[in-house]
């Protein structure tokens, strides 16, 4: 499904990421564990087709994504690539399936398909009463599922969480946790979420601990 073939990552002198290795199987949920400043965030982001590494290839169903040229990386990422924030990025402006919907019209679906699949997602995550309410009318948790709904509006085989419950309190952690598991359960996505939490580390199928640059 995923692999991670000996990337490296500097930035100018700075050797982030030192030959990492790593291959992810189909539906697995696995977590990346680590202090701030290890990695784990680059490490993420070029898993997500948003940064190149220096060295070492990225496969996700058997497509070379470091190979594609940007646009041809843009629309793969689109299709089978979504991303969950620690802090949501969900566009003031814009309403709860507003900013559901918005991937799915990048996407150029049609607008009836994706507005019924937000609606759809919504209720899956208990929220369906706050479609037509605005980031800053949700809490921290409401805002949080909004974010998931997003990232699964274009069906994609991967979801990649970068601190999802960084900004939550223990009870909504637990909650994101339990809608994750559920979700691979509906929809047999793959989950790779970075954190440095260890005990919600340790909720997931396997963890991985980077530290200087490498996987211990």
């Amino acid at each position: 499904m995923i692999t991670i073939d000996n990337i490296c990552k500097s930035y100018g002198d700075l050797q982030v990421l030192k030959g990492i290795n790593l291959e992810i199987g189909k539906s697995e949920i696995v977590s990346v564990l680590g202090a701030s400043g290890a990695g784990k965030t680059t490490l993420l982001q070029i898993v997500g087709t948003l940064l190149r590494p220096d060295s070492g290839r990225v496969l996700i169903n058997d497509v070379d994504t470091i190979t594609l040229n940007e646009k041809k990386l843009a629309q793969f990422r689109n299709q089978h690539i979504g991303f969950v924030f620690q802090f949501h990025h969900l566009l003031p402006e814009f309403t709860a399936i507003e900013n559901v919907c918005i991937p799915g019209f990048i996407a150029k679906k049609s607008k009836s398909e994706v507005s019924k699949r937000a609606a759809e997602l919504l209720k899956a995550l208990n929220i369906e009463n706050r479609a037509q309410h605005k980031p800053s009318e949700l809490s921290g948790g409401e805002k949080q599922r909004v974010a998931i709904a997003r990232a699964l509006i274009n069906n994609p085989t991967i979801i990649l969480a970068d601190e999802p419950s960084g900004n939550l309190d223990s009870k909504n952690a637990k909650d994101l946790y339990e809608i994750i598991f559920d979700l691979r359960k509906n929809f047999e996505q793959t989950f790779i979420i970075v954190t440095h939490n260890e005990e919600h580390a340790n909720l997931t199928d396997r963890m991985f601990t980077i530290k200087d640059g490498v996987i211990e």
